[in-house]
């Protein structure tokens, strides 16, 4: 299998459950404390690409209003630099393996890339 990666915060109930999901396959994931090591831009468009899906789509609401985001008045490049300098409003967790990536929630929805 190739590298699995696992964009995490341990904080969070469902990055945990499917942190132990992929670590109960057998699989020994880099775990990436995104809210202390952010993907920069280039990581986060191909981290998007992966998953097939754009700037908006993986935003958490609540928390891009906390911090004055509005995606609606942004580019989808304007909203990855919002998002590589406010990683909490990233959503959590993002799992890359195997050349595709995969959105926890629910956490079974990562066994697909696995």
């Amino acid at each position: 299998m190739n590298d699995v990666t696992v964009y995490h915060n341990p904080r969070c109930s469902k990055s945990r459950e499917t942190l132990k999901l992929v670590e109960d396959r057998g699989v020994t994931p880099r775990v990436v404390e995104y809210l202390k090591t952010p993907p920069d831009a280039a990581e986060l468009a191909r981290i998007l690409a992966l998953l097939g899906k754009r700037p908006a789509d993986i935003l958490r609401r609540k928390e891009a209003a906390e911090a004055g985001i509005d995606s609606g008045a942004l580019t989808d490049d304007q909203l990855i630099a919002a998002m590589v300098a406010h990683p909490a409003v990233i959503e959590r967790p993002i799992v890359v393996a195997n050349g595709k990536a995969a959105l926890g929630r629910p956490p079974e929805s990562v066994l697909a890339i696995l």
